[in-house]
């Protein structure tokens, strides 16, 4: 299964602010619906961590927006595990505007496991971890996102998401 997650999003007309441009709020909504996704089509759906008495919670957001996405624009976001700590796992997403692959958006959350009993957080499980695959950099999900051919690297890297030589 891939490491890297690909959602596309078309942007509708409720995700448009009254800046003419996405509501940073949409990028929230679209980071957790393609964790979600990733999650499924790892074999960990939410009716599974449910029957486990576990689920992940966000502990911490992070978004750099650096170009604004507009109506109609469709948006690849590109999601993977970042890396595996006992309790806590980053992932990573990229919001890239398909038609020129710009990129829109990059975006960290810190996800912490947690008991739904105790709402205390717990070690994640070892089936759960083998499900999963870390992808250390952005340039190496981008190149398997796209199987070689990854966008241009944005002029920004400042947050630390590329891997540069």
């Amino acid at each position: 299964m891939p490491a890297v997650h690909i959602k596309t999003i078309r942007v509708e007309a409720d995700s448009i602010d009254v800046h003419g441009h996405v509501n940073n709020q949409e990028y929230l909504r679209w980071m957790q619906e393609a964790a979600i996704e990733h999650s499924a089509r790892q074999g960990w759906p939410m009716e599974r961590y449910l029957a486990l008495g576990a689920s992940w919670y966000v502990k911490s957001h992070f978004i750099d927006y650096l170009r604004p996405a507009l109506l109609a624009d469709e948006i690849l976001v590109c999601t993977w595990v970042a890396g595996m700590d006992r309790r806590i796992w980053p992932r990573k997403t990229v919001f890239l505007r398909r038609a020129d692959r710009q990129m829109l958006a990059r975006a960290e959350t810190r996800w912490v496991f947690v008991n739904l009993a105790s709402e205390r957080p717990q070690v994640v499980p070892a089936a759960l971890r083998a499900a999963f695959t870390t992808v250390d950099c952005e340039n190496a999900a981008l190149e398997e996102a796209f199987q070689g051919t990854a966008p241009e690297k944005t002029e920004n890297p400042s947050s630390g998401f590329l891997c540069l030589p």
